[in-house]
């Protein structure tokens, strides 16, 4: 199998570089001495092939690159008003965000959001129905689609590798096609990268799933990308996997490679990323972690106490920077939910007061809303409003 693939791709290779284009003129009967000689017919460059270009280089044209303005000077990814539609069916609808560059940015969303069907948009597979972007410094347009391609790499939820090859063998077909420069060494430093030197001989069907999800990051990593999506890259890993992947996802950050993650692990959205945008078919948020929870949730201090305070009314209402309180039961606990504009003035005046008051204290902190709290709240109203 692996020879075959190399055989094909060998021999496509061969079939480009034999369509170069026939110089202009060359095929012409010379004119008649005793006639004016008739000039040759121009050429007609539509109906050839460009040449073969060697192996790693770019066709780039150098206005729309001088276009591009100083490095880094715009966003990695811009995205206005964008959508897509099959049929009567909403895909995703008005997405609009930016992504800095070496920004990790999570795009989170229940399934049937449309979240794989975004990415499958910005990596030039799927055309949008509406809306602009551009991704790498280039517009979404079906005549910039190999050069996005070139400067972006989609990392799908399955590895797609081929089992019966050894790692290096995959990587060898995948540089290949590619065209990247320097394969050995880009395959060297890919396998450094994700730490798979000593594995590069083994079949990938021998390899655990966690392990291909390396190779398939490896794989990413071979064009040497500006933006990198990962679509649920450790869906179905083991704790050991996915923090391996998460370690890989934070090394490729100090890199400056911009990340695009979708996951339905909110805990892991939570740890790796810059900003979230929540989606479900639109935009529903999009911020830092804690600027979402404190967009949505009411900042609050948790007082735990041995059994009830007789009268806590008199010992909560009236503190400074307290704007209302709630007791609830919790067994042989007694709970007490204060709301509160700043804490940092609440928590030392609430501890006075209880002190006070002679309550037992068990414990007294900061409530901390998760973004799963924040990703729930968002979803819980958007099945409301379906249900009116």
């Amino acid at each position: 199998m692996y020879f075959l693939i190399r055989w094909l791709i060998t021999r496509l290779r061969r079939r480009a570089e034999l369509r170069a284009p026939t110089p202009a003129g060359a095929a012409l009967e010379p004119a008649a001495p005793s006639e004016p000689a008739a000039p040759p017919e121009p050429a007609a460059p539509a109906h050839h092939e460009p040449p073969a270009r060697p192996r790693g280089t770019r066709r780039t044209d150098p206005a729309r690159l001088a276009s591009r303005g100083p490095a880094n000077s715009a966003p990695a990814l811009a995205v206005s008003g964008l959508g897509k539609r099959f049929g009567d069916r909403v895909a995703f609808a008005d997405l609009s965000f930016e992504i800095g560059h070496g920004e990790v940015f999570g795009f989170l969303g229940p399934n049937g959001a449309g979240k794989t069907t975004t990415v499958r948009t910005l990596g030039t597979l799927i055309a949008p129905t509406s809306g602009s972007a551009t991704v790498a410094g280039y517009p979404l347009t079906p005549e910039n689609g190999v050069e996005i391609r070139r400067r972006i790499a989609v990392m799908p939820e399955s590895p797609g590798l081929y089992l019966r090859l050894s790692v290096a063998e995959n990587l060898e077909c995948f540089a290949d096609l590619y065209e990247v420069p320097d394969p050995g060494a880009r395959i060297d430093r890919a396998l450094r990268a994700v730490r798979l030197t000593d594995r590069a001989q083994d079949a990938c069907g021998s390899l655990s799933k966690g392990l291909r999800q390396r190779v398939a990051l490896a794989r990413a990593l071979l064009g040497d990308p500006e933006v990198l999506f990962l679509d649920e890259p450790t869906a179905g890993l083991d704790p050991v996997a996915a923090r391996d992947v998460h370690e890989l996802i934070d090394e490729l950050r100090q890199r400056g490679v911009t990340i695009f993650l979708t996951t339905h692990r909110l805990e892991e959205a939570e740890q790796l990323c810059d900003r979230v945008a929540i989606l479900n078919r639109t935009l529903r948020t999009i911020g830092r972690p804690d600027e979402l929870r404190e967009r949505l949730f009411a900042t609050t201090l948790t007082v735990r106490t041995l059994g009830p305070i007789p009268d806590p009314g008199r010992v909560f209402d009236g503190l400074p920077a307290v704007s209302g309180w709630q007791a609830s039961d919790s067994g042989a606990a007694s709970d007490y939910v204060i709301a509160v504009g700043d804490p940092t003035v609440a928590a030392p005046a609430v501890t006075r007061a209880l002190v006070t008051a002679d309550a037992d204290v068990l414990s007294i902190g900061e409530s901390r809303h998760s973004l799963e709290d924040v990703y729930l709240e968002l979803i819980d109203e958007d099945e409301e409003a379906r249900q009116r």
